[in-house]
Formats: C-alpha cells, sequence, structure tokens
C-alpha cells in the first residue's frame, strides 16, 4: 500500500487550489513566457503556462510553496496541457517529455521542503482541447478530431515524464469527455504494465451546467461506470461549478461508489469579466457543509480559488473524519 493509500484513511486529504489563478497575479508578457531560450521561438507563446515550468521556474515553485505551506497535503504539477496535442496550439510538441519533467521536478523539490507530515505530488493530466467522442463539425457528425489511439499514445509519453519526474499520484482532471479519460487510463496502465510498477490514480470529472451532466452527456452514474473498471484512489469532481452548485452531483457520487471521493470546485461562478469573486470564507463555509455530510476524503479548489481558499479549507477539514468508501447511503 503506498503512503497516500493509507494516508487518505486517516484524514481528509487537502488538494491546492488554482495554478493558473496564482500564475495571472505574475502578469508575465510574452518576453517573460519566452525566457532567454525560446526568445527567437517564431510563434506566440504567450498563455503556455506549462511553458513556465522552464522559463519561471521559480515562480511555479512558489505558487506550490505557498499551497503547501496553506495546509495543502497535495499539490498538482503544472502540466494540465502537457500533451502533444494540447501542445500542438504552440509548435511545442517535441517539450512535451521535458515540461512534464521538470514541472514534476519541481513540485517533488517543493514537497521534500516540508517534512511536518506526508506531502505528495500529483501528476495532472488534463483533458486536451479535443474531445474523442463528439464532433466538432455541427456538419458533419461522424467526424472526429482526434482518435483513442492519438490521445492514448500521447497521454503515454505524459505520464511516463511525470513518474520519471517524481510524481505520488496521476490526477486524470477536468474530464468533459469520458472517452478522453478513458485513453488517458489506458495509457496509465500500459505504462504500470510495462514497469512493473503501482501508481494510485485520481479521475475527476466536470458538471458543465445544472443540467447535471458532463458536455459529451453522461449523468453522474453513467460516468462513473464508466470508469469504475480501474482500481481507483479517488473519483470526483472539479472546475465548471462552485461548491453550492456542485453539492448535488457530488452528493449523488458519494452515495455510489466505495472509492474514496475528491471535489475541487471553483471559487463560485465566473463574473462579466472572467473574474471569481467568491470570497475563502464564503468557499469554507460550503465546503463545511461536504464535511458535515460526509461526502468527501479529499478536499481542494479550482479556478479562482487561492492558497487563502486552501487555508481555511484546511482549517476546517481537520475538525471532520473523512468519508467511509465502505458504508454507501
Amino acid at each position: 500500500m503506498s503512503k497516500i493509500q493509507s494516508e487518505i484513511k486517516n484524514r481528509i486529504l487537502v488538494l491546492d487550489g488554482a495554478m493558473g489563478t496564482m500564475l495571472q497575479r505574475y502578469k508575465f508578457e510574452e518576453e517573460d513566457f519566452r525566457g532567454e531560450r525560446f526568445k527567437d521561438f517564431p510563434h506566440p507563446l504567450k498563455g503556455n503556462n506549462d511553458l513556465l515550468s522552464l522559463t519561471q521556474p521559480e515562480a511555479v515553485k512558489e505558487v506550490h510553496r505557498l499551497y503547501y505551506q496553506a495546509g495543502a497535503d497535495i499539490v498538482e504539477t503544472n502540466t494540465f496541457s502537457g500533451t502533444t496535442i494540447g501542445m500542438a496550439d504552440y509548435h511545442m510538441e517535441d517539450l512535451v517529455y521535458e515540461l512534464n519533467y521538470e514541472s514534476a521536478k519541481i513540485a517533488r523539490e517543493v514537497a521534500d521542503e516540508f517534512t511536518d507530515r506526508p506531502r505528495f505530488v500529483a501528476g495532472s493530466i488534463g483533458p486536451t482541447n479535443r474531445t474523442a467522442s463528439m464532433s466538432p463539425d455541427v456538419n458533419d457528425p461522424g467526424f472526429r478530431a482526434v482518435t483513442f489511439d492519438d490521445l492514448r499514445i500521447a497521454y503515454k509519453q505524459q505520464v511516463e515524464a511525470l513518474l520519471d519526474g517524481g510524481c505520488d499520484v496521476l490526477l486524470v482532471e477536468t474530464i468533459f469527455d469520458t472517452l478522453n479519460a478513458k485513453a488517458a487510463l489506458f495509457a496509465i496502465e500500459e505504462v504500470k504494465e510495462e514497469r512493473n510498477i503501482d501508481v494510485p490514480i485520481m479521475v475527476s470529472g466536470t458538471i458543465t451546467d445544472a443540467s447535471g451532466r458532463t458536455l459529451s452527456g453522461q449523468t453522474v452514474e453513467a460516468f462513473l461506470i464508466s470508469v469504475s473498471h480501474i482500481p481507483l484512489l479517488s473519483v470526483g469532481f472539479n472546475c465548471a461549478l462552485g461548491a453550492d452548485l456542485l453539492k448535488p452531483y457530488l452528493k449523488t457520487l458519494a452515495h455510489n461508489t466505495a472509492f474514496n471521493v475528491s471535489a475541487h470546485p471553483n471559487a463560485g461562478l465566473p463574473n462579466a469579466f472572467g473574474e471569481y469573486d467568491e470570497t475563502p470564507e464564503q468557499t469554507q463555509a460550503l465546503i463545511k457543509e461536504y464535511l458535515e455530510e460526509n461526502l468527501v476524503n479529499i478536499i481542494g479548489g479550482c479556478c479562482g480559488t487561492t492558497p487563502d481558499h486552501i487555508r481555511l479549507m484546511a482549517e476546517i477539514a481537520k475538525n471532520y473524519k473523512p468519508r467511509n468508501p465502505q458504508e454507501l447511503v
């Protein structure tokens, strides 16, 4: 049994908050993203947050450090778009292994600075910007912008680099198309088999609106069934909704699975300017309801959340027992 698997039995684990929200505070411009190494790169690079692990590693380290200091047990690597499919937008497919390896190494170095209790690094595996089960062309419903094998190959490269860099757990997150996620899970299983290792896996879907479905149309129960063929450390939801709107779907999930349950919601819904107004105190009050109703084993934040949000979550999480996955309601 891995360390994280034993820790999760004893207490509610706290995941970090948003990486993008924190990096925006640095107000990095094009030249900051480029650094010295990419100053003559022929394509625009501003907005490629994963690249900052190479060009602004101290900023990425500082974000990780702030989350650990706030009480996070787990931080996610800066690799949300770290596949050849995601990096194609920036013409940086060749850098994928290095981006993931260095991002994992940075997070591992910061985790090892904290010796008070076990701290973990989760390799962040995002959904890519393509969807395997739906057509992007309304006039051609049979068309697919990506195949299962395209995704599997891309995810496998990312997984290998994340593990080589020192990740303790892999987090397949913000799943809007479960077929994409299944390609990631297939790739992880391939790597585990080839290396003869076991690595804990977290899976986190996203409910996109009040319909209670993923973007590709699955209900909570359908999503759960689709990913439950693999032994998971946890299954949960993140992004898209704030803690209040996410709660009914989280409840359905918690009442239907024997896996640990995770939640890292946004700081409410974005305002007209795309910013998040929910204060750490407001988020804490909503998360407290999750804890009182014994819905989660892992709690954290997504878009708009900061170390202040995570600090208040961590403060109350220690007062509650983790959900017992065996006690289904």
